[in-house]
């Protein structure tokens, strides 16, 4: 097996937005008008392991200590001005250590300040943070546009910056973010991405949430920062709870995620399969009825068999 991490085939194109936009204005937190949202978000090294049983149970293939593992720098929630970290992800949602980052939420009409710093001081490069879906000034767009960006394309070790979000009236649904900074590329390759949240103004929330990120790490294909059943999550859920899956990837290609015994909505009828590219993302619901212990995963076969497969628990 290659250990080398899998880098980016080209750079991503970054394009100005010339037209006026209204000022960001903060609002009193609640009202008519939305809620203002605040998180402390850090990059900060780490030591991730891919495979951390150290095996692949369904094809029995084991792996030497080390080789599954790579030094990173990922996105970390923490409290108020950074005083302590905090676990990323809600419940079951993921690992709660890293990969994929925090999982922001927000509800259509709300604010949503993400006060960033970068604490990278293992490799000492610049990180950003750039989001899809919700709408912000040029200043809050988190990518290095030489001779044109704000300090916030660009944040250098130890430096902070405020990225002023709008969750605006198209902005519903789950939305990848991730680096945007001169090291984009190996940032991606090393865990710097993760998922916004947003509910419609009226949208009741589901009872259980979970987050599906598509991503290649050490030529191993993960489900949020791991490989193979043992290490990707076990998702749970009861019977009659109503359960969304945020589904997402970031890198190089294109994967197709599935669940074993289940099919959701849509226009034209249902479905139970579909297709997800590079910062592509989709969320699809369903009221639980089938319990079991089933398997979800990435249908491109090569994907599932060398990595990208889970397993989710319904009881009754």
């Amino acid at each position: 097996m290659r250990k080398g991490i899998r880098r980016g085939s080209g750079a991503l194109v970054a394009l100005l937005a010339l037209a006026a936009a209204v000022a960001w204005m903060p609002s009193a937190a609640g009202g008519s008008e939305g809620t203002l949202r605040e998180y402390w978000i850090a990059a900060v090294p780490v030591t991730w392991d891919v495979v951390p049983s150290g095996r692949n149970a369904i094809e029995h293939e084991h792996f030497a200590p080390g080789e599954t593992k790579f030094t990173a720098v990922v996105y970390r929630r923490y409290t108020r001005d950074w005083a302590k970290p905090m676990t990323n992800q809600p419940g079951p949602s993921a690992d709660n250590d890293g990969i994929p980052g925090p999982l922001l939420r927000a509800r259509v009409g709300d604010k949503i300040l993400v006060h960033f710093k970068n604490l990278d001081n293992e490799f000492e490069r610049p990180h950003s943070m750039h989001f899809h879906g919700v709408e912000y000034p040029f200043g809050s767009d988190g990518a290095y546009i030489p001779g044109f960006s704000t300090k916030g394309g660009n944040v250098k070790p130890g430096d902070t910056w405020t990225y002023r979000l709008d969750a605006g009236e198209h902005s519903a649904g789950v939305w990848p973010y991730h680096d945007h900074s001169r090291s984009m590329s190996d940032s991606i390759a090393g865990g710097m991405y993760g998922a916004l949240s947003i509910l419609g103004r009226n949208e009741d929330p589901p009872d259980r949430e979970f987050v599906v990120y598509f991503a290649e790490h050490l030529d191993l294909r993960t489900v949020n920062g791991r490989a193979f059943v043992g290490n990707t999550p076990v998702f749970r859920a009861k019977v009659g709870e109503v359960v969304q899956w945020d589904v997402l990837a970031i890198g190089d290609l294109h994967h197709t995620f599935h669940v074993h015994g289940h099919r959701w909505q849509i226009p034209r009828g249902s479905e139970d399969t579909r297709t997800v590219g590079p910062a592509e993302s989709f969320a699809v619901r369903w009221k639980e009825d089938v319990p079991g212990t089933w398997l979800y995963h990435c249908h491109v076969e090569d994907h599932m068999m060398i990595g990208m497969i889970g397993i989710y628990r319904v009881t009754r």
